[in-house]
């Protein structure tokens, strides 16, 4: 791949995001339904992407470490645990289950 192509990729995702940014404050402030329903849609598709990114593998589910680190941070979350200590114990809950297994 040549360097002007890699600025191009770069001149367009920085486009993508100033649009973005642009768009999104004003749907938040023009009023109407559409603020609502954003936010109504992200709880879903970082949920969606969190399992895809989680149980998803080459055309199979895969079931390894990370699937009960991701149960232990949800369970933390639903329990209100602070940030940090979901991040350490789902991170030891995936380093225990890989040393062992």
């Amino acid at each position: 791949m040549s360097w002007w192509a890699v600025l191009a990729l770069c001149g367009c995702a920085y486009a993508l995001k100033a649009i973005g940014l642009a768009l999104g404050g004003r749907v938040r402030s023009g009023g109407g339904g559409v603020g609502g329903s954003l936010e109504l849609v992200v709880v879903p598709v970082l949920a969606a992407l969190i399992v895809v990114q989680t149980a998803g593998g080459d055309r199979a589910i895969v079931v390894d470490a990370r699937l009960p680190a991701v149960l232990v941070a949800a369970v933390l979350v639903w329990r209100r645990a602070p940030i940090l200590v979901i991040v350490l114990a789902a991170g030891a809950t995936a380093a225990l289950l890989r040393l062992v297994g």
